[in-house]
């Protein structure tokens, strides 16, 4: 059985006719009819009635039809596919990052890849595809995802953000796609000697949870009245989360220092200029590391890509692979990486911050 015998037999059957399916095939008359008999005899039954003017399907060949049809469509399928692929031997994705995303994975997280290792598998896999790595802040590479100038980001948001008209400015997320990656809660980070490294969370009395339900050592957002914070830029998933918690407690201390990731904000909370606002940055020697509570500020990072516009080759390739290397709360690693999120360190890709726009290229050659 070939594929050009059941091609012959379906255009056949829709058309009525050898003469009408012979014109179309580009093909003689007695060509289909010897090609279809061949393919009756393989089968063992008829499959067109040919007593009359009109063909007509025979109830064999009413029963064999549609698997015919199913098999003409998979190998078109297979073929286009196959295109697809031939347009990844060379290609160029943009790819935009919030500022200071770590690229090297904490110990905490070792079945969760690091950016460099993922997108290194990647490059072995399609060797001729170059990126161009953009830093900037989600707010932009929102609007530039949006303008046709990045093909993929990774951003973050605050955990509420929807891209409703009424979402507290981001509704730069109307028209794009997104993919949750993981979420992390926000902490203070306080300088030894400042006050809040020793405040007791009893001392708030107006949090909506009992101390008892309370993490150790948390520290209740309303007690950053008052005190200069240091975070990340406007435009940033991490100061919006901050800014509707302090919001939501009706806070409103200073930021007095702003700075594009957080290994900055708790080198600078370090060395006394104010409390930084960051994911869990772990053990770091001069600070005192307080989670946030009522209410708790959590950062969701998403890989974002434009919706309703075919993306190339590469850039579905691509996209195709982080969403496999990080599948996010719905995944099998969700539980892990959640619970390893919320009880030690950010993973490679839970940076949320701002800084002038930067691009690099690999090309690997």
């Amino acid at each position: 059985m070939e594929l050009r015998q059941l091609q012959y037999f379906v255009t056949v059957a829709q058309h009525g006719s050898f003469t009408r399916a012979a014109q179309l095939l580009h093909l003689s008359q007695p060509g289909v009819s010897a090609q279809i008999r061949q393919l009756e005899r393989e089968l063992g039954h008829r499959l067109l009635d040919r007593s009359s003017r009109t063909v007509r399907l025979t109830p064999a060949g009413e029963a064999v039809l549609p698997h015919a049809q199913a098999a003409l469509a998979a190998a078109e399928a297979a073929r286009r596919t196959a295109q697809e692929f031939g347009g990844l031997q060379r290609g160029h994705v943009r790819l935009g990052m919030v500022a200071g995303a770590a690229l090297t994975p904490p110990s905490e997280l070792g079945t969760f890849p690091g950016l460099a290792t993922t997108l290194a598998a990647f490059r072995q896999e399609h060797p001729g595809i170059d990126f161009a790595l953009t830093e900037d802040t989600t707010a932009r590479m929102l609007a530039a995802l949006r303008d046709g100038h990045l093909d993929l980001a990774v951003i973050g948001l605050p955990t509420a953000a929807s891209g409703r008209e009424d979402d507290d400015g981001w509704t730069t997320l109307a028209g794009l796609a997104l993919h949750t990656v993981l979420e992390v809660p926000l902490f203070a980070a306080c300088p030894e000697q400042h006050p809040l490294a020793a405040v007791a969370t009893d001392a708030h009395p107006g949090a909506a949870l009992p101390v008892d339900a309370l993490p150790v050592d948390a520290l209740p957002v309303a007690a950053l009245d008052g005190h200069d914070l240091v975070s990340t830029p406007r435009g940033t998933g991490m100061r919006t989360a901050l800014e509707r918690a302090l919001a939501e407690a009706g806070a409103h201390p200073a930021i007095g220092v702003e700075a594009a990731a957080p290994p900055q904000l708790a080198e600078l909370a370090a060395h006394g200029m104010g409390v930084a606002v960051l994911p869990d940055p772990g053990a770091v020697p001069g600070l005192r590391i307080r989670p946030l509570t009522d209410p708790v500020p959590t950062v969701r990072i998403a890989l974002a890509w434009p919706d309703g516009r075919p993306a190339s080759p590469p850039t579905a390739a691509l996209l195709s692979h982080l969403r496999t290397a990080y599948p996010g709360p719905a995944g099998p690693q969700a539980a892990d990486v959640a619970s390893s999120a919320a009880a030690a360190t950010p993973s490679a890709m839970c940076s949320s911050a701002a800084a002038p726009s930067t691009t690099s290229r690999s090309s690997g050659k």
